[in-house]
């Protein structure tokens, strides 16, 4: 497959950091904010934009993870409701992902959400927006858009899992 780099390390943890001081602003702070990564991607770097606000506010943000499984409507197997071990409830919700393609993955992760409580408002940030949206959904936050076409791939690495930061677009 042929790849072409489009966000190296510097790149997203500028894409990163400026969506943290979006996110402050839009809030005007970060009173009554929570962000919630979806698994795996979103986690981690819902985890980085959190450390980012704290340099920024000097406020701890909490940070929840969220397996979407149970919400899916593209799997077979039906997977169990995780266990409640926090409550959005009167909170600002951030979800965090990686890429936002045809938004089915957002539409599962904002069922997940309204199982955890009625949140005041939820709002997505994602690094990287492709388009071919098949739902009405669009990002607050967007560290880049990347126009791409239906047979091409937008492959998102964080250190955490693959070793190393970039953003790469694989021709199929």
């Amino acid at each position: 497959m042929e790849e072409k780099m489009i966000l190296d390390e510097d790149g997203m943890r500028r894409s990163l950091t400026r969506m943290s001081h979006e996110i402050i602003e839009r809030n005007k702070g970060v009173d009554n904010l929570v962000l919630v990564g979806i698994k795996t991607r979103g986690e981690y770097l819902a985890n980085r934009i959190a450390s980012f606000i704290e340099k920024v506010e000097g406020t701890k943000i909490e940070v929840y993870p969220l397996d979407i499984k149970a919400w899916r409507d593209d799997l077979d197997i039906k997977h169990p409701l995780p266990e409640i071990t926090f409550s959005v409830t009167d909170k600002k919700v951030v979800l965090v992902d990686d890429v936002l393609f045809k938004g089915r993955t957002v539409r599962a992760a904002l069922e997940g959400v309204l199982h955890f409580g009625r949140a005041k408002e939820v709002q997505l940030a994602v690094l990287v927006d492709r388009g071919h949206r098949e739902l009405p959904i669009r990002a607050d936050y967007v560290g880049k858009n990347i126009p791409s076409s239906l047979n091409e791939n937008i492959k998102v690495q964080i250190k955490e899992i693959d070793g190393q930061d970039r953003v790469v677009i694989e021709r199929k």
